[in-house]
């Protein structure tokens, strides 16, 4: 178990780590992307809901 902590933490000092302007960009683009994303299958879902009602 050691041995194991010892290799992630040598691992984890070689990451590249996003800086502050570069995470808020990519924390906007995630959530913009999930927000159209649930906007999308709402109105697909509410069109496909309509559709079947219809018949």
């Amino acid at each position: 178990m050691v041995k194991f902590l010892k290799d992630v933490s040598r691992e984890m000092k070689k990451v590249s780590w996003p800086k502050g302007k570069e995470l808020t960009t990519y924390t906007i683009t995630v959530v913009a992307t999930v927000a159209f994303a649930a906007v999308f299958f709402a109105v697909v879902d509410f069109l496909i809901s309509q559709v079947l009602n219809r018949l």
